[in-house]
Protein backbone atom coordinates (compact mmCIF):
# COMPACT_ATOMS: atom_id res chain seq x y z
CA UNK A 1 0.00 0.00 0.00
CA UNK A 2 1.34 3.82 -0.38
CA UNK A 3 1.37 5.87 1.34
CA UNK A 4 -0.27 9.36 0.19
CA UNK A 5 1.45 12.13 0.30
CA UNK A 6 -0.11 15.52 1.30
CA UNK A 7 1.46 18.79 -0.30
CA UNK A 8 3.12 20.93 1.63
CA UNK A 9 0.42 24.46 2.33
CA UNK A 10 1.44 27.78 0.18
CA UNK A 11 3.52 29.75 2.97
CA UNK A 12 2.70 33.24 3.18
CA UNK A 13 5.78 35.51 3.18
CA UNK A 14 6.15 39.23 4.27
CA UNK A 15 7.89 42.03 2.53
CA UNK A 16 11.34 42.12 4.31
CA UNK A 17 11.92 38.62 2.81
CA UNK A 18 10.08 39.21 -0.34
CA UNK A 19 12.79 41.65 -0.97
CA UNK A 20 15.90 39.80 0.23
CA UNK A 21 14.86 37.01 -2.18
CA UNK A 22 13.83 39.06 -4.98
CA UNK A 23 16.84 42.18 -4.51
CA UNK A 24 14.09 44.64 -5.31
CA UNK A 25 13.74 48.02 -3.71
CA UNK A 26 10.73 48.76 -2.36
CA UNK A 27 9.18 51.10 -4.76
CA UNK A 28 10.14 49.14 -8.05
CA UNK A 29 8.36 46.09 -6.33
CA UNK A 30 5.20 48.19 -5.84
CA UNK A 31 5.65 49.29 -9.71
CA UNK A 32 5.84 45.99 -11.12
CA UNK A 33 2.59 44.91 -8.90
CA UNK A 34 0.81 48.13 -10.65
CA UNK A 35 2.16 46.84 -14.22
CA UNK A 36 1.16 42.94 -13.35
CA UNK A 37 4.68 41.73 -13.87
CA UNK A 38 4.81 40.66 -10.30
CA UNK A 39 2.16 38.78 -8.11
CA UNK A 40 0.13 40.77 -5.94
CA UNK A 41 -0.33 40.22 -2.02
CA UNK A 42 -2.21 38.31 -0.33
CA UNK A 43 -4.47 40.11 2.62
CA UNK A 44 -3.74 37.79 5.84
CA UNK A 45 -5.05 40.56 8.65
CA UNK A 46 -6.90 43.79 9.14
CA UNK A 47 -3.25 45.93 8.37
CA UNK A 48 -1.06 43.25 6.91
CA UNK A 49 0.22 41.69 3.71
CA UNK A 50 2.14 39.21 2.56
CA UNK A 51 2.83 36.82 -0.58
CA UNK A 52 2.64 33.28 -1.67
CA UNK A 53 6.04 31.63 -1.71
CA UNK A 54 5.46 29.87 -4.63
CA UNK A 55 4.51 32.76 -6.68
CA UNK A 56 7.68 34.56 -5.73
CA UNK A 57 9.33 31.55 -6.16
CA UNK A 58 7.87 31.47 -10.34
CA UNK A 59 9.04 35.40 -10.26
CA UNK A 60 12.50 34.44 -9.70
CA UNK A 61 13.08 31.57 -11.80
CA UNK A 62 11.60 33.76 -14.76
CA UNK A 63 11.23 37.58 -14.23
CA UNK A 64 10.84 38.44 -18.00
CA UNK A 65 8.51 35.39 -18.34
CA UNK A 66 6.28 36.01 -15.21
CA UNK A 67 2.54 35.71 -16.08
CA UNK A 68 0.29 36.08 -13.13
CA UNK A 69 -2.16 32.91 -12.67
CA UNK A 70 -5.73 32.87 -13.84
CA UNK A 71 -8.15 32.58 -11.33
Amino acid sequence: MEARTVPEPDRIIRLKTVLARTGLSRSTLYRKIAEGSFPRQVKISVHGAGWHESAVGRWVADPAGYRPDVE
